[in-house]
């Protein structure tokens, strides 16, 4: 393998690691999911994602806030609210969850269908 080839594979490589890193796992995406769909507090996420603990939301939505896809509102009136939004730079993900969501319903059927 020619030292060219080999920074682009290491590169590649590691923009990968950094987006797994950020939207990577069980839940990120599926939180993401939900909040584009209008579920904006912890309470209507939470029954909208299966199996999802309270403890695991919350870590999720502060790991998506510190990565800046989601923003945390909070409403000061009485009673409280705490809502949470997509941000404007979370919509450069679009393109990946939609690639993601293609794929999957076609490994879907790919693997039902042998």
């Amino acid at each position: 393998m020619s030292e060219k080839i080999e920074k682009q594979m290491l590169a590649k490589i590691g923009y990968v690691q950094d987006t797994l890193f950020v939207i990577g796992g069980k839940w990120k995406l599926p939180i993401i999911i939900a909040i584009y769909y209008g579920n904006k507090r912890f309470k209507d996420l939470k029954a909208a994602i299966p199996n999802i603990t309270s403890h695991v939301l919350s870590k999720e939505l502060k790991h998506l806030e510190e990565n800046r896809l989601i923003e945390r509102k909070v409403d000061d009136f009485s009673p409280k609210t705490i809502e949470y939004c997509l941000t404007k730079y979370c919509d450069t993900i679009g393109n990946v969850l939609s690639g993601m969501a293609v794929w999957g319903k076609q490994h879907g059927k790919k693997i039902r269908n042998k």
